[in-house]
């Protein structure tokens, strides 16, 4: 009897290494490097102002005003011009930086103490009027500080709050309440009734209920309502500039206007207090840029 050998299997061909065709979020390469440069063209044309004001700021007038421009500072840089704009004494522009953090950061946590409770309680309780109020509510956003200047300044006259940092306060805290009680509206609503619920049940009050169990999962709304608020009052003027008519107390948003004449400008000093003012608020976006962006995008995935 013939002895059959055993049957050998087939060898599998070794299996070539596929070439990575995607990136990490399932992109072509070559659509991320287009994409990337998109990118860096859009903020190229958004980023030449501020660098634009920042060249400006180390020239001298005579360069930013030569015909045909000089794009580069041809004298050397002039950090001088920093030193000569904090020591004008028209405009001392150590006062002023300091009144508008003041008046900027009092006023959102003013915003910031009336619109968490008004807007936890209009998500929660549905009361007779809520809809009108909430509407209400939004209709003075329409409503801005230069078209009601004339009336701010005799109530502040009235109140004897003429140029105060109170009176400030208070109206970049009125014109800016209105949103952030709208966003943060928004944010209790899609918390789920449940876990207040659960959580009265197990011997929470309404205050520890807000406090510990909303304020965390509302955290991104209210990080978007501090950068709203900041912003909107670090940048007002109109109001600013009716309302206090000490120079010492005025934000540098009016200080500004004190080196724009009436036959000369000197352009190199508001390039520069320009470039200051900006700062607290790169400042203030680098510090809580993931947050905000979770606040802008909360939402966006259910």
């Amino acid at each position: 009897m013939a002895v059959t050998a055993p049957a050998v299997p087939p060898v599998a061909a070794p299996v070539q290494p596929r070439r990575k065709r995607y990136g990490t979020d399932n992109v072509s390469g070559r659509r991320m490097w287009g994409r990337t440069a998109i990118g860096a063209v859009i903020a190229l044309v958004f980023l030449t102002p501020y660098l634009i004001m920042l060249v400006g700021s180390l020239k001298t007038r005579s360069e930013i005003l030569s015909v045909p421009p000089e794009y580069l500072p041809q004298d050397g840089l002039q950090l001088g011009n920093y030193q000569s704009m904090w020591d004008t004494p028209e405009t001392p522009l150590t006062y002023n930086l300091l009144s508008t953090i003041i008046i900027a950061v009092f006023a959102t946590l003013l915003v910031l103490l009336v619109a968490t409770p008004a807007a936890y309680y209009t998500a929660r309780f549905r009361f007779p009027g809520r809809m009108v109020f909430l509407f209400l509510v939004i209709v003075t956003q329409m409503l801005q500080p230069a078209v009601l200047t004339a009336g701010l300044f005799r109530q502040m006259l009235w109140l004897d709050l003429n140029d105060t940092w109170v009176a400030m306060i208070l109206i970049n805290a009125a014109f800016n309440l209105s949103f952030a009680l709208w966003i943060m509206h928004s944010f209790f609503a899609a918390i789920p009734k449940e876990i207040d619920e659960a959580a009265q049940i197990d011997g929470a009050g309404r205050l520890k209920v807000l406090f510990r169990i909303n304020l965390p999962l509302v955290w991104p709304g209210i990080v978007t309502a501090v950068i709203f608020t900041f912003v909107s009052s670090w940048n007002e003027f109109a109001a600013s500039l009716v309302i206090m008519s000490t120079a010492e107390n005025q934000p540098l948003s009016v200080a500004l206007t004190k080196f724009i004449g009436q036959y000369a400008t000197s352009w190199q000093y508001v390039f520069g207090v320009s470039i200051v003012a900006i700062v607290p608020v790169i400042i203030l976006f680098a510090v809580i840029e993931k947050r905000l962006i979770g606040g802008l995008t909360a939402g966006a995935v259910k």
